[in-house]
């Protein structure tokens, strides 16, 4: 009887709780958790994080059904920038439904395809992980795509055996994991970050080594598939050359290229071509100087996507130096492909609010020798930030000018732009930075979401106010430039739930499944209509500002806080918008960017001589400037990129073919190299997509 009794206590007892705990460590510091209660198939996730003031932070609560596919699922809390979150997915009553800040949808209930969250964490990466494989390494997802999970290794981390997986399928770059012996979640990871379980904090850095090390693998054999090289001239026929110093467009001419450096620019269309050279027919396109991006922070990756959107030149505005370091002579050689990039050193301050990248110092002394660390290694620029001692502005920037280096960056909180101009700005960092000054009181910390919310109050500015006039003044006399990252504040200022935005229409469907959902949502906190409304006028306010300080002949340079390429076209576009005329924002962003790197004798224009850094364009954008969104070949490095075989590498639809490609008829394929005889193979004369 007594063991009647126990079996059936025991039966009736709930099932056992279980807590996991995730540290988000970026820089060598925590700055988030995850903390995973799970009971039965029922799981409640706290997420959090507080990084340079931002953070997502919310609640999921998810039930797991047949082989680890979620049929519930919810999310609540505020996103990146303190944006509401509300999503929930269940799967009842014959169907399968869900709502999200992008979108709502059903589909019949017999679906076994996996849930993919629009405001995730570290923990969904797990969940999807487990699904993925039980599927047998690949399982549809819903909205639409498809997620693969791929063992790449096993492996101890500390004395935990763990495999590492990769996710593909879901955002723009894979993701990286780590399932214990029982697939428990032990960490996610990537080259920048990393989630690790509680405790193990110490292993970190070793997981950021191993993410770089995984990307590096990935990120090079996709550069070498789609470089395509030659050992014999290429002639481009057939194309109207962009000037960008006027904006015009030339008569039909034929540019000839030897490896990285252009050798001859003809008009016409010299005909019939050399035997011993490749040709490209350019098809009567334009073929213009490279995209420049002015604010830029380098991955891994993020040279693919700036190649596929025609970018071949960028300003890196802040990133771990030794990562930085390391690749720029692998972008130079082709080992990795990407843009020319000229790097900015960063430097913060240190507060609760400091960002994790470059280095951080404690003093005076500190900071000056962070400057010589920069000068001593090549660095154009020092980029200063958010928590900057203001008092330390002034003679950090006379010492980076006397070592041969620009001072940039953000106006540091309690300063003003006016201060920064006079200790010493060559630049400020964002159109926000700049027109903060003018809406915001002393006292106001811009280390906080502030300096994105604040922007709200630009509505009501008045543009002629002395204020506004004094800036503008000190810009002039002291020739400060304004790198303006519009895109960025048009996405964090304009995006709203369940809309594409105006500036992602144009490629978000072709995007993955998590990245597209991503970008339908609203980023700042709505109070009602009134603010959203506001929202909008100010943004109109900030193009106005763009085309006051083009009229008085500040310097503006392009950038977008962003790395795929697409808010590069964006940026050009939204210059037109703002009134610029078409061919100055052409200019603004090639010939213009390379003057103010000091760079115009090898880049900016396509001359004789200068490197073959260049864009092959269908259209005329000096007629409509959104033809540079559909590049059809960039030339960088010695190398031919065809954007549509780049973006079929990265799971993306493209967007253009590639021109007709004919192979010289006397000389052996052999002779093209290695990569231009695999892709064009022996016997093929011609290439059309």
């Amino acid at each position: 009887m007594r063991r009647a009794l126990l079996a059936l206590l025991l039966t009736a007892s709930p099932a056992l709780a279980e807590t996991e705990r995730l540290s988000i460590v970026a820089n060598g510091e925590i700055v988030g958790s995850v903390v995973a209660d799970t009971t039965g198939n029922h799981t409640s996730v706290d997420y959090r994080v507080d990084d340079n003031g931002r953070g997502p932070k919310h609640r999921e609560d998810l039930v797991l059904g047949a082989r680890g596919v979620p049929v519930e699922w919810t999310v609540t809390g505020t996103s990146l920038m303190g944006g509401p979150v509300a999503e929930r997915f269940r799967r009842i009553a014959g169907r399968v439904t869900w709502e999200s800040q992008a979108d709502k949808g059903e589909a019949p209930a017999t679906t076994s395809a996996l849930y993919i969250l629009n405001d995730d964490s570290p923990w969904a990466a797990g969940v999807y992980a487990r699904a993925a494989l039980a599927a047998g390494g690949s399982i549809a997802t819903l909205p639409g795509g498809r997620v693969t999970a791929t063992k790449v290794r096993t492996m101890r981390v500390g004395t935990t055996p763990v495999t590492v997986v990769r996710l593909d399928g879901i955002q723009l770059s894979p993701d990286y994991l780590m399932l214990d012996a029982q697939q428990r979640l032990f960490a996610t990871f990537s080259a920048t970050g990393v989630a690790i379980r509680t405790g193990q904090e110490k292993e970190a850095p070793a997981l950021l080594k191993l993410g770089a090390e995984l990307e590096g693998e990935r990120v090079r054999a996709i550069s070498a598939k789609v470089a395509h090289r030659y050992d014999v001239p290429v002639r481009i026929r057939n194309v109207r050359i962009l000037d960008p110093r006027t904006g015009t467009l030339g008569i039909s001419s034929t540019v000839v290229v030897m490896r990285d450096r252009i050798t001859q620019v003809l008009p016409g269309d010299t005909a019939p071509a050399p035997a011993d050279q490749l040709v490209i027919d350019g098809q009567g396109g334009t073929l213009m100087p490279g995209l420049a991006d002015m604010h830029s922070h380098t991955s891994l990756d993020s040279g693919l996507f700036y190649l596929a959107a025609g970018v071949t030149l960028t300003r890196d505005m802040g990133n771990k130096n030794d990562f930085l370091l390391d690749l720029l002579p692998r972008v130079e050689t082709g080992e990795i492909a990407g843009p020319h990039i000229v790097p900015d050193g960063f430097i913060e301050g240190r507060s609760p609010y400091s960002a994790r990248n470059g280095i951080i110092p404690d003093t005076l002394d500190d900071a000056m020798k962070a400057v010589h660390w920069y000068a001593d290694r090549g660095y154009r620029e020092i980029k200063i930030y958010n928590s900057f001692d203001p008092d330390w502005v002034k003679p950090i920037a006379a010492e980076a000018h006397r070592l041969g280096l620009g001072v940039t960056g953000h106006v540091p909180a309690f300063s003003s732009p006016d201060r920064v101009i006079a200790d010493g700005y060559d630049t400020i960092a964002h159109i926000n930075q700049l027109m903060l000054g003018w809406l915001l009181d002393a006292k106001d910390d811009t280390r906080t979401p502030l300096r994105l919310t604040g922007m709200a109050r630009a509505a009501d500015l008045d543009l002629a106010s002395p204020r506004v006039r004094h800036t503008v003044a000190l810009m002039k006399d002291h020739r400060t430039a304004l790198d303006t990252t519009a895109v960025i504040l048009e996405r964090l200022m304009l995006s709203r739930a369940g809309t594409v935005a105006e500036g992602d229409a144009a490629y978000l469907s072709h995007m993955p499944i998590g990245y597209r959902r991503y970008r339908q949502r609203t980023f700042v906190p709505l109070k009602d209509a009134a603010e959203d409304q506001r929202y909008h006028a100010a943004f109109v306010k900030l193009l106005d500002t763009m085309k006051l300080l083009h009229g008085e002949g500040i310097r503006l340079l392009p950038g977008t806080d962003d790395a795929t390429g697409f808010t590069v076209q964006r940026e050009v576009e939204l210059y037109a918008k703002a009134g610029i005329p078409t061919a100055d924002a052409l200019r603004l962003a090639t010939w213009s960017a390379a003057d103010y790197l000091g760079d115009t004798a090898a880049r900016g224009s396509i001359e004789r001589g200068k490197v073959a850094e260049f864009v092959l364009l269908a259209g005329d954008p000096t007629r409509d400037v959104s033809a540079i969104r559909a590049p059809r070949m960039v030339m960088r490095a010695g190398a031919i990129y065809y954007p549509a075989e780049i973006y079929r590498a990265l799971a993306i639809e493209p967007f253009a073919p590639p021109p007709p490609v004919t192979l010289p008829t006397a000389t052996p394929p052999a002779a093209l190299g290695h990569v231009g005889a695999a892709y064009f193979g022996a016997a093929a004369h011609d290439h059309v997509d």
